[in-house]
């Protein structure tokens, strides 16, 4: 039985691995490995340090399904629908862009990271793994040695890269010289945004007066993203606080992309103050960096994946290799998914 490690707990990494689990169950030992203490990736949802029912999404806000997307991977939208994962969006969005029509926007109930923990839970028998670092890659004659950071390194006979590209390009050992000069050029071609996320957890019964669920900010060189999260994903509850979710914009991010978490949060909050003076004091807030938000060049001319070797199988996936969305992760994976399956 072949031996395949995933790296990345993410929604791409999650998928493949409950996919190899479905249809080919006999024929894999599935290792999934994350450097997070969680699953989720940028579908993070953070609870409060206080009532872990209280929760917000720091990542992804919610999923848009286009008419063509909504039809070719009908089967995991119908499959989270029926699971009561994702629910249509129905709370108000200001300042959302208009778009064509047949777009259908849902929302988590259980937070975004519900999906990624549901897909990894329907790969039963897999082995996942977090505070897994991983640094070093090596081929040795027929599979692969990796090593990863305080621990042995193990051997597998597969190896699936679902991690931002950027991370990719840093291991060490063998994998860069097994990139051919265009493939590494394509690679080195993909380029993220970067933006800090606040999560503010409030005490119960307090009242957070907006007209809206959530609003797209305009008029700010700091935050371009606001939701009363609970509000957002129609869960609000009095046995608990609401909680909000800040996103700062791009420029922002990307010049205070090098300092500490510390000193970027108090100026986060100060302009959160200045849009909403009448705002309460938060009970707790969540700081979370995203060096690598959302995909803004993906590899060109690609189909889901990139596979670095054949045999012993070195891939690479993720929505850099398709666009940065839910459906652009379903499409990687499927690809990365149907590499495995012809390798196995």
């Amino acid at each position: 039985m072949s031996r395949v490690l995933i790296v990345g707990a993410g929604l791409t990494g999650s998928v493949c691995a409950c996919l190899l689990r479905r249809e080919l169950p006999n024929k894999c030992k599935i290792v999934v490995w994350d450097k997070s203490r969680g699953a989720g990736g940028r579908m993070s949802t953070s609870r409060s340090p206080t009532d872990s029912a209280c929760t917000v999404d720091l990542g992804a806000q919610y999923i848009t399904a286009t008419p063509y997307y909504a039809k070719i991977h009908h089967s995991f939208y119908e499959e989270l629908l029926a699971q009561g994962i994702l629910r249509p969006l129905t709370s108000s969005v200001e300042g959302m862009m208009s778009r064509e029509d047949g777009l259908k926007n849902y929302v988590t109930p259980k937070g975004v990271s519900s999906i990624v923990k549901h897909y990894l839970k329907e790969s039963a028998g897999a082995e996942v793994l977090f505070d897994r670092h991983v640094t070093h890659v090596y081929r040795r004659g027929a599979s692969w040695e990796v090593w990863r950071k305080d621990g042995e390194p193990e051997h597998f006979d597969a190896v699936v890269l679902t991690m931002p590209v950027p991370q990719i390009l840093q291991l060490q050992g063998d994998v860069g010289s097994l990139m051919a000069s265009p493939q590494r050029e394509q690679l080195e071609a993909v380029s993220y945004s970067s933006r800090y996320a606040l999560g503010l957890f409030f005490a119960p019964q307090t009242n957070i007066a907006a007209p809206w669920a959530a609003k797209y900010v305009s008029d700010s060189p700091c935050i371009r993203f606001i939701a009363v999260d609970d509000r957002k994903r129609n869960t609000e509850s009095s046995e608990y606080g609401p909680s909000m979710v800040v996103h700062t914009s791009v420029p922002f991010g990307i010049q205070h992309l090098e300092e500490e978490k510390e000193r970027v949060q108090p100026l986060i909050m100060d302009e959160l103050q200045r849009l909403m003076p009448d705002l309460p004091q938060p009970a707790s807030i969540k700081c979370q960096k995203w060096r690598y938000s959302q995909v803004t060049q993906s590899v060109a001319d690609c189909p889901g994946q990139m596979t670095l070797l054949g045999q012993p199988l070195l891939v690479c996936g993720g929505d850099a290799f398709t666009h940065s969305n839910f459906d652009g992760c379903i499409e990687s994976a499927l690809q990365v998914f149907g590499v495995l399956k012809s390798s196995l």
